[in-house]
């Protein structure tokens, strides 16, 4: 079966490598443009089109999927497109292209979180378990019917990175069995049933933390936007980025917001109880340890973080 696949982050190349080393054609690489990527703004190509170039496989750049784009789509007469993680829509022109239509692999349990960002979304709301789903495509915000699922549970401390990382492996698996059930004849989408929930795409205030929420907010807050838009907090008019924090039910005498050393532990008040700083990056500085940063302050009891 001929296949055409669209993705662009590094968490699309597990899926393309699945197929290929399922033996399906993928006869073309849907991608986005080279981006500028660093402090010195590169211009670098998609992790997508760096595996699909190291594969030999044609590689279609286009910022969106115009008329253009659907143009050389057509040309490669697709079977099939398998999408995950391209970062654009694909008009019903496009949608048209392929006789089995376009196959997204999605990273939530449809239809809970539709959009862009659902494992943080899933991280940030606590949910315990989530999973990904292959569907139908539809002009919709991911409301196609859906080919197959799988879960996974969401653990105590897993960001959002390191779970997208498991899910975007074995969702790669799925992918190809529904690609290989499709191809035999033997595939069937049931409609989505169930609670919708939204997940769009994260801002970067996202990721400021709010001292006079609870602590397992705060917590949940920061794993679900590591390592994207990441974690902050505002200090002497500066941003200041952290990772993930602990919770420390033993310390419920700190005011919102504010420090203190407990031992060799950097602590900082919640709307509950504290938390733990684990590393933290001053503006202008790199990462570091809370307990370094610490020793270089002259004194915390009149550090407080907005």
């Amino acid at each position: 079966m001929r296949v055409l696949f669209a993705g662009t982050p590094a968490v699309a190349v597990p899926s393309l490598d699945a197929l290929v080393e399922a033996g399906f054609d993928v006869v073309a690489v849907l991608t986005r443009p080279d981006a500028p990527v660093g402090r010195k703004r590169v211009l670098t190509p998609s992790p997508v089109a760096a595996r699909a170039a190291e594969l030999g496989i044609e590689v279609i750049h286009a910022a969106r999927v115009d008329a253009g784009a659907t143009a050389r789509i057509a040309d490669v007469n697709p079977d099939v497109a398998a999408i995950v993680a391209y970062g654009g829509l694909v008009p019903p022109a496009a949608l048209a292209v392929p006789r089995h239509g376009w196959i997204n692999l999605h990273f939530s349990l449809l239809p809970a979180w539709r959009g862009a960002a659902p494992v943080q979304r899933a991280v940030m709301a606590g949910d315990d378990v989530t999973g990904a789903v292959t569907f139908l495509l539809e002009e919709g915000l991911d409301t196609g019917p859906v080919f197959g699922t799988l879960t996974e549970s969401v653990g105590p401390e897993d960001t959002a990175g390191e779970l997208l990382e498991r899910l975007s492996r074995s969702g790669a698996v799925l992918l190809a069995q529904t690609l290989s059930a499709i191809g035999a004849g033997k595939a069937s989408a049931q409609p989505q049933a169930g609670e919708v929930s939204l997940a769009p795409k994260l801002t970067l205030e996202d990721g400021h933390l709010k001292w006079s929420h609870p602590a397992l907010a705060i917590s949940r807050q920061a794993r679900g936007v590591t390592p994207e838009p990441g974690a902050w907090t505002m200090l002497d008019g500066q941003r200041v980025k952290l990772e993930p924090v602990r919770l420390r039910p033993d310390v419920t005498t700190l005011a919102p917001g504010a420090l203190a050393l407990h031992g060799k532990s950097v602590l900082v008040g919640t709307g509950s109880h504290a938390v733990e700083l684990t590393r933290i990056q001053p503006a202008g500085k790199k990462m570091m340890a809370a307990a370094d940063w610490a020793r270089g302050m002259a004194s915390l009891e009149s550090v407080v973080f907005e």
